[in-house]
């Protein structure tokens, strides 16, 4: 059977035209799949950051949310979950996880956003060189306990005995728990322990609080507390307790100050690990970042409100002050 010339000519050229196209070009781009896993205040900032290197989800780019509601127990079936879609990368909030997350998979990259502690909990081998397959951010909450107390103290100086909210169920807390207590041996304040692990229990234990007759309450950034920080800011106004946040979001929801690192900025900084890890990058090839600046916000209409007078020396610390 003889080809018609016109058509061998059309042949060859469409081999030439494949043979000159690269093998990526001739398949469909794959969009990467990104798990979110447990409740972040706002999980907005990193897909700002995203955006800025080029993702916008639902066009190129999934994410996958798993949200807790505040129950830890959940998190192993979670992480499971996004292991088993799978996922190309799991970002975590906070430490309980990051641990879950850890557990879950040895493969998938895992950028953990406001963990704490990340040597002590066993997350990474170093800062410098995260070894496995976890990098990310720390938020340095338990390394800045004493200073917040110390802030504090400034601003009601006569107080003597401090509530602190904390949960035990998080691993990052114990060592959190035990800094603060001696910076409070130090300065000569009882620490007045409120431990919650479950949203049943803030009832039970904020009444059992107020029996110990606290001057002030010193609350952490644990993911679950977060969830009910509002309510537990209207319970300190009611009660006119000076509360000490670790977070600026809880000052601008009531709160009296605030001196840590910033949330936004953390998860901003996990957009750019993702993206690295998106273009080839190994986890352990990219150092854990501790916060560079924190944070000391302040709110004058709470201060009024307590009948408080913030203190110049820290007010010239402040940088933020809600009037």
């Amino acid at each position: 059977m003889r080809c018609h010339p016109v058509a061998l000519i059309v042949l060859l050229a469409l081999g030439i035209f494949f043979a000159l196209v690269p093998a990526d070009a001739q398949r469909p781009t794959r969009v990467p799949r990104i798990g979110l896993l447990d409740y972040a205040p706002s999980w907005e900032p990193l897909r700002q950051g995203l955006r800025e290197f080029g993702y916008v989800e639902g066009q190129n780019l999934i994410l996958e949310y798993r949200p807790t509601a505040g129950r830890y127990e959940r998190l192993p079936a979670l992480a499971a979950e996004l292991v088993q879609l799978p996922v190309d990368v799991i970002v975590t909030f906070g430490t309980p996880s990051t641990l879950a997350a850890r557990d879950a998979t040895t493969t998938i990259p895992i950028v953990m956003v406001a963990a704490g502690d990340p040597i002590g909990n066993r997350l990474v081998a170093s800062l410098a060189r995260p070894e496995g397959n976890i990098t990310g951010v720390s938020i340095m909450g338990a390394e800045l306990s004493a200073k917040r107390l110390e802030l504090l103290r400034e601003v009601v100086p006569t107080v003597s005995r401090v509530a602190f909210l904390w949960n035990p169920t998080n691993l990052s807390h114990v060592t959190h728990f035990a800094d603060i207590q001696a910076g409070a041996k130090a300065l000569g304040v009882q620490l007045i322990s409120v431990e919650v692990s479950r949203p049943d229990e803030f009832e039970r234990a904020l009444a059992a609080m107020l029996r110990e007759g606290p001057g002030a309450l010193i609350m952490t950034a644990d993911p679950m507390h977060q969830l009910h920080a509002g309510r537990i800011v209207d319970f300190a106004s009611t009660h006119r307790l000076p509360t000490m946040h670790q977070l600026r979001e809880h000052v601008v929801a009531g709160g009296l100050m605030s001196y840590g690192a910033s949330l936004p900025e953390l998860l901003r900084r996990g957009a750019l690990y993702v993206h690295k890890i998106l273009q080839g990058t190994k986890p352990a090839a990219l150092p854990v970042e501790r916060p560079m600046k924190f944070e000391l916000v302040l709110n004058l209409k709470t201060a009024k409100a307590l009948g408080l007078m913030i203190p110049p020396s820290i007010l010239v610390q402040a940088t933020e002050v809600i009037r």
